[in-house]
């Protein structure tokens, strides 16, 4: 188990950038979506779905899909959510990339 720790940790922070930049394009995107819905009266797309996966790594797109798309802006819960969650995303990265050079 510990040989296998030891394959793994170089490329933790790297597979962490990449899962949270994919998480974040489909979050992105999803949000534009959603907008696009909202502005022809369609079926939307849940919020619960787009904190849901802004919580798995996505905040970033979240945060960026907000105001690109200007869609979003008025709840608190995305305000102060998506950068809250970003944060902590930033420090999970920096913890793995302190791990990864012990």
């Amino acid at each position: 188990m510990a040989r296998l720790l030891n394959e793994i940790r170089p490329w933790l922070p790297l597979a962490l950038l990449a899962w949270q930049a994919a998480l974040s394009l489909l979050d992105f995107a999803l949000c534009g979506w959603d907008k696009r819905c909202a502005r022809r009266a369609r079926r939307r797309v849940p919020e619960r779905r787009l904190l849901g996966l802004a919580a798995l790594g996505g905040a970033a797109g979240l945060w960026a899909g907000m105001y690109a798309f200007r869609h979003k802006t008025r709840h608190w819960y995305f305000v102060w959510g998506a950068p809250a969650l970003g944060a902590l995303h930033l420090a999970l990265l920096a913890a793995s990339m302190y791990y990864c050079l012990l």
